[in-house]
């Protein structure tokens, strides 16, 4: 994708390459409520991402990395939630709908961090965890990409982190906001890349290329 005038004036790193063991995946809002038939505000489509999903997880925890769900997750009886100003009550705190999506690997010691905003960095402490396990790269999947992925892709950058996004691994609430969002994200916050080659660079260090280019 070629970019446009005023952001053709980036100035990017060069090609990023893992620090296996100082580099976290965050697994956003593959929950119940937003990928399941039956829950409260599904996005179609959703379970596609499965698969490219599984095998980045795997790919970081075989390399020394760290694996985080970030987790939608609100209180009931609250007098006014923000989110819900907004949207459909979701993610109601202890029900089915909050909870991860079965066809997920998960294993014991996974991250669990629990928000109550779009974005996985706001007045949680996802930031001071992955400082303490002295992370300095994220890589960003799970739905949707243009509400809570983007957010927190926002807020990653903001804290200092280098940020990848691989482009099968995310699903937002149609094609135009997908590939608008996936533009700013490589064209401002990060690197855009494919699940491949994230896996292949954990794996064998390749350097992962972005792919929205000049």
């Amino acid at each position: 994708m070629n970019l446009d005038e005023f952001s053709a004036h980036r100035r990017d790193e060069t090609d990023l390459v893992f620090s296996r063991r100082h580099t976290a995946v965050l697994v956003i809002d593959m929950l119940n409520d937003f990928c399941v038939d039956g829950g409260a505000m599904v996005l179609p489509g959703a379970d596609r991402l499965l698969a490219p999903q599984n095998d980045v997880t795997d790919a970081v925890r075989e390399t020394g990395g760290v694996v985080a769900f970030v987790i939608d997750s609100h209180r009931p009886g609250l007098r006014r939630d923000r989110e819900f100003l907004k949207r459909t009550p979701h993610c109601i705190e202890g029900t089915w709908g909050a909870e991860v999506m079965d066809g997920l690997n998960r294993e014991a010691q996974d991250l669990r961090i629990l928000k109550r905003r779009f974005s996985g960095f706001f007045n949680t402490d996802l930031d001071l965890t992955l400082k303490d396990m002295e992370i300095d790269t994220v890589i960003a999947m799970g739905v949707v990409t243009n509400i809570c992925v983007r957010s927190t892709v926002h807020d990653a950058f903001f804290h200092g982190y280098r940020v990848v996004v691989p482009e099968d691994c995310v699903a937002a609430t149609g094609p135009r906001e997908q590939e608008s969002s996936l533009y700013d994200i490589g064209t401002h916050f990060g690197l855009v890349s494919g699940s491949d080659d994230v896996v292949r660079g954990l794996r064998d260090g390749t350097p992962v290329v972005n792919r929205i280019t000049d």
